[in-house]
């Protein structure tokens, strides 16, 4: 009897030790879950783009003055270099375009045109990200733009303007490299004397565009 009692608990041991060696078995590693990087705008960039501008010229001589608008569309280019710091990024830019704004007038008799052709700014940036891919940018700097008359029969005579611009936009990353824009500019070309009238120029802008990241 004795014996079956001794059996009996050393069974009872034996059992108890291989439940405690379960227990302190290390647990099985979690699965790795591979993330992806978030999208960065840091880097340079180059773009097209193209809109509608809205140019205004108050012309002025002592004792008299008049306001004509040259509206019209431009195309562009721009390239810059965008530096992110968490959630803001800064940066700098640059843009040349082409405007199609001439008014044709009648100046003593001669067939005359009158507006501005190229035009180009130098700015900062500052923008915010809304979400991964959205930024959200205010810009503003130095603006210049060339004015020209044109009279039938007459050497083109061309006028360059410079002042400063401010606006802001929206980029959006379509992919890692290619980004969408709408951006919206104010551009004071301030005034000067074009052949004894004072010509004073400041135009609205909108504009839509695709650059390239690298």
């Amino acid at each position: 009897m004795i014996r079956n009692v001794l059996v009996a608990i050393f069974g009872v041991m034996v059992g108890a030790a291989a439940h405690a060696a379960d227990l302190t078995q290390a647990p099985k590693p979690a699965p790795v879950v591979e993330t992806m990087p978030g999208f960065v705008w840091t880097g340079g960039y180059v773009g097209l783009q193209g809109g509608g501008a809205w140019l205004n010229s108050d012309l002025s001589v002592p004792g008299d003055s008049a306001s004509e608008d040259f509206n019209g569309g431009l195309l562009g280019a721009f390239a810059g270099y965008n530096y992110q710091m968490g959630d803001w990024v800064v940066g700098i830019e640059g843009d040349v375009s082409y405007n199609w704004n001439d008014n044709s007038f009648t100046v003593f008799g001669a067939n005359t045109e009158v507006g501005t052709d190229v035009s180009g700014s130098v700015r900062g940036r500052v923008g915010y990200t809304l979400t991964d891919r959205a930024l959200l940018y205010g810009t503003g700097g130095w603006a210049v733009t060339r004015g020209f008359v044109d009279v039938a029969g007459a050497p083109k005579e061309k006028e360059t303007f410079n002042g400063w611009t401010i606006g802001g936009g929206v980029d959006y990353g379509f992919s890692d490299n290619v980004f969408g824009r709408a951006e919206y500019r104010y551009n004071d070309f301030s005034d000067k004397d074009v052949g004894g009238v004072n010509v004073d120029l400041d135009q609205h802008q909108f504009t839509v565009g695709v650059g390239v990241k690298f």
